[in-house]
């Protein structure tokens, strides 16, 4: 799963775009490389946050993002009473199933944004506070926002790594390349 971002053709915005949040949701997935699911699940800092709870809400928040943009219903809304539920596996929840779900819901989102007309379309928010004023956003401005919510999360998932056990995202790079038997590894 080693994505760095590529260069994306020239002038193509969405393709950029898209590379971008590619590179995030693998950093995130890099994280957690190697892990098993307790480890995956365990709160080494002071946060609440785990590296499988991440990966679980950083996949819900892109999927509602695409639904606010395709403008349909979120199978997987969250209720004030369900929130806390974004952050953690439940239920017999699993870090591949929660992987699985998410790399469908990338490829939905690609699909989508590559067939809008243009990037400037947009579409309605519900009314909340942390929304812009006007309440409707372009598909640009949610794939920025996906790129500015995945990189944050991105950066909460190195510091909880790294507090299990030292591996850094460079390190874990190198461990995803020798799995895969990746260019100048030990086969």
């Amino acid at each position: 799963m080693v994505a760095l971002v590529p260069a994306e053709a020239p002038g193509d915005e969405r393709g950029a775009l898209l590379n971008f949040i590619e590179a995030q949701r693998a950093a995130l997935v890099r994280a957690a490389f190697g892990l098993t699911e307790e480890q995956a699940a365990s709160r080494p800092s002071a946060s609440e946050l785990s590296l499988s709870g991440l990966i679980k809400h950083v996949a819900e928040v892109e999927l509602n993002w695409l639904r606010l943009a395709q403008q349909r219903p979120n199978e997987r809304q969250r209720t004030q009473e369900t929130w806390g539920e974004a952050f953690r596996l439940v239920d017999g929840e699993t870090v591949p199933e929660t992987l699985a779900f998410w790399e469908g819901v990338a490829k939905e989102t690609e699909e989508f944004v590559r067939s809008v007309p243009s990037l400037d379309e947009t579409f309605p928010l519900p009314p909340a506070p942390w929304f812009p004023k006007d309440g409707r956003v372009t598909v640009r401005w949610m794939l920025l926002h996906l790129v500015q919510e995945m990189g944050r999360h991105a950066g909460h998932a190195d510091i909880i790594r790294e507090s299990l056990d030292g591996k850094g995202s460079f390190e874990l790079i190198e461990m995803e390349k020798a799995a895969a038997g990746g260019p100048g590894t030990a086969s």
